[in-house]
């Protein structure tokens, strides 16, 4: 099969890139990303060479270009994972996560239906269900919780849901969706929480910690969220949305201790600063449909695979580090100029 994962450059899209090369040498994999400021092809280096792999760099939001792109390949199955997804950045620039989030994702779904396609798969977030109160920890989001945003970036989102399960129902679009609570892993942009603490914290550089630190998240290494989506694609049922979470349940408090420790760094480097606005206070996923229906379990909890985390970006310095320096954005040229 031919299958074009948008967004492949990104955190959790160059693992799944990494992982469906690597895991079925039979099919083509494709990788679309337009390379802003979060896209890093040094992220899918491992897999640069390989005979079943192919960077195309692109906007999902042009529709001409999306257009020719399908009508030259003719892919087999979409997965979508190209978003703006900083809450932060959404707050201070809402429109370029209405263009990206929303007009790429129906972009996609006009050009899947025009050519035809296996499978479209839209990769979404626990945030477009809201959050949850810190004291019922007895609450979880299921697949029928209604959605209730917060930010322009989890409205963008909810509004691309929206979207693919509109098209599925007025055009019968082949398609499923999955929603995931927050990931950590090898090459997360060092502007969230899990490798900005890792970096900062090996330069011996203050940690900031919004508000008092005790909003909850519901933590899963991005792995297991590559193999779920695995799963979802090639065994989900069409019209159907899946929860991805892994019941590691932790505030961000905690997440930072936890990596303070491993690290060997006082806690002094926690710095408390003012919060964001609209701050959600918990998120927490129920998986029991994606894990009865398809059989899915994660295979680290959050004690197991923070190690693994950190000993990762202790390992890689030169990755991230070329991030914080901006050089990781000289890459395309330097991989692709001489072809252009």
């Amino acid at each position: 099969m031919k299958i074009v994962v948008t967004g492949g450059a990104g955190f959790i899209g160059s693992n799944f890139v990494q992982y469906e090369v690597n895991r079925y040498p039979e099919d083509e994999i494709i990788n679309l990303d337009l390379l802003t400021y979060a896209g890093n092809l040094e992220s899918v280096a491992p897999v640069a060479d390989k005979k079943n792999y192919r960077f195309v760099r692109g906007d999902i939001a042009d529709r001409a270009f999306v257009f020719d792109f399908f009508e030259k390949e003719k892919p087999d199955i979409v997965i979508n994972f190209a978003a703006e997804s900083h809450v932060d950045r959404s707050i201070t620039d809402p429109e370029v996560f209405v263009r990206t989030n929303v007009v790429g994702t129906t972009t996609l779904l006009d050009a899947c239906r025009t050519y035809g396609i296996k499978r479209y798969h839209q990769v979404s977030t626990d945030e477009v269900y809201g959050d949850l109160p810190l004291d019922r920890p007895d609450l979880f989001f299921t697949e029928e919780t209604p959605l209730h945003t917060s930010s322009p970036y989890s409205s963008a989102k909810a509004a691309a849901d929206l979207f693919v399960q509109a098209y599925h129902r007025t055009y019968g679009l082949p398609v499923t969706i999955s929603r995931c609570s927050n990931n950590y892993g090898p090459y997360h942009f060092p502007e969230k929480l899990i490798p900005l603490v890792i970096s900062r914290a090996l330069n011996n550089e203050e940690v900031p910690v919004y508000g008092e630190g005790k909003n909850v998240r519901d933590w899963l290494y991005v792995t297991d969220h590559c193999s779920a989506i695995d799963l979802v694609v090639r065994k989900g049922r069409v019209g159907e949305v899946y929860n991805i979470g892994g019941h590691n349940e932790r505030s961000n408090l905690e997440v930072v201790q936890t990596i303070l420790r491993a690290l060997n760094k006082p806690e002094s480097l926690i710095h408390f600063v003012k919060d964001r606005p609209g701050h959600d206070l918990r998120y927490a996923m129920d998986p029991t449909k994606i894990e009865t229906e398809l059989g899915w379990k994660p295979e680290y909890t959050f004690d197991t695979g923070i190690p693994v985390t950190i000993d990762w970006y202790l390992n890689h310095r030169d990755w991230w580090e070329h991030i914080v320096s901006g050089e990781y954005q000289k890459y395309f040229e330097k991989m692709y100029g001489e072809r252009l």
